[in-house]
């Protein structure tokens, strides 16, 4: 079974300020494209469908056409939601949309009810795993633990079960939305830890033949039957080194993994960051290249130049990100606070903070899960407000 995986389509997201809406449009063609000329059995689609619970009506109907040339080339799809999008809105009228081929698995109760599609070899069952908030799964599941990995765990228990009831040689595929240990994350996935863990150990999934990731924007393969298709556009700067892909993969008859294949999508235009002194940046013939791309330029000037904006838009008319990282000396207060905060995590500078005050006595370890469970009640409730109708 021909399989093309993608996901974090992130529909109705901007680029700083600039609109990808016509990028996204042209991702949806190549990816109808693909599915037709590749004969693909099977779309999948792994969370973060739009880009918020609430999306614009200009995302709503690029995702309806979407969904009708699917459905129109006679390609099976099947989705779930991701932690960008509202579960239950996504979910309306999942069973009417079903008729026509398009399958929408955004309740986790649902999860071990899989879509059966089926080649010349039988069966494949098809598990959606929708983004599981352990917030707000925990009853669903009866997990005594708090953590993505005890209702990942739960839910995966639950997709065994259910496939071993299944006749034999039903071969197996889960799509879910999460962070896996070994992946590699980027600066434009939102913050999904609890408890101060945000990854789950590849081998939660284990007893299955291929697992199609969505979370992570970064197209990778943790293993060979474990993957992230990445998100198709660049949402950040820090994907600048990314290659937008989907994956084909093809399902053998015994479950094996016959071919995994890189698919490019479309790529709007280039980015590209630049570093130094403003007067080197404008002058650097090196720099020739990145004249149209987006640009992020991070200026090393001791001393703010004057309309540095208008300047570096002068050759690089697409600079969309100016970031100030003025040359230092060693003894420099600022530079050393600078240094101290850059790659810390809320809780270390927390942590860090109780330290200065107390005159260098840090939190013991009950502190520590006070401090850690006041940031998880604030992302949590930041979920509830985003995904509650």
């Amino acid at each position: 079974m021909r399989i093309l995986h993608t996901s974090d389509w992130h529909l109705g997201r901007s680029f700083h300020r600039v609109s990808l809406l016509d990028a996204q449009a042209a991702f949806l063609d190549h990816l109808v494209e693909t599915a037709r000329s590749r004969e693909v059995d099977v779309v999948l689609v792994a969370g973060d469908v739009y880009d918020r619970a609430v999306p614009p009506l200009t995302a709503v109907e690029l995702f309806d056409t979407a969904l009708h040339r699917l459905a129109g080339a006679g390609v099976p799809t099947v989705m779930i939601s991701g932690n960008h999008d509202s579960a239950r809105r996504l979910g309306v009228g999942a069973g009417l949309i079903e008729r026509a081929g398009i399958h929408l698995r955004t309740d986790p109760a649902g999860c071990a009810t899989p879509v059966l599609l089926a080649d010349s070899h039988g069966e494949v069952a098809f598990y959606g795993l929708p983004y599981l908030e352990p917030a707000l799964v925990r009853d669903e599941f009866k997990t005594q633990k708090t953590g993505h990995e005890a209702v990942l765990g739960a839910a995966m228990e639950r997709v065994r079960a259910d496939l071993a009831h299944r006749a034999p040689g039903t071969r197996s595929v889960v799509l879910a939305h999460a962070f896996v240990a070994g992946g590699d994350p980027s600066d434009s996935e939102r913050d999904i830890t609890v408890g101060g863990v945000a990854a789950v150990p590849a081998g939660v999934f284990d007893g299955v033949d291929y697992v199609a990731l969505g979370h992570l924007h970064g197209s990778q393969a943790l293993n060979e039957r474990v993957r992230y298709a990445g998100s198709p556009l660049a949402y950040s700067f820090s994907e600048t080194a990314h290659r937008k892909t989907m994956w084909l993969v093809d399902l053998g008859p015994g479950g094996e993994i016959e071919a995994a294949e890189r698919i490019d999508c479309p790529v709007p235009r280039a980015l590209a960051r630049i570093r130094g002194r403003l007067d080197v940046l404008l002058d650097d013939p090196v720099l020739a290249r990145h004249e149209e791309s987006w640009v992020e330029a991070t200026l090393t000037d001791p001393v703010r130049p004057a309309d540095p904006m208008a300047r570096l838009a002068g050759r690089f008319p697409h600079t969309l990100s100016l970031v100030f990282d003025p040359e230092r000396t060693g003894e420099d207060p600022l530079a050393g606070y600078a240094q101290r905060l850059k790659g810390r995590t809320d809780q270390q500078i927390a942590e860090d903070f109780v330290a200065h005050v107390r005159g260098g006595s840090g939190p013991d370890a009950r502190e520590r899960t006070v401090l850690r469970g006041a940031f998880d009640d604030v992302r949590i409730d930041a979920t509830v407000r985003e995904v509650t109708p």
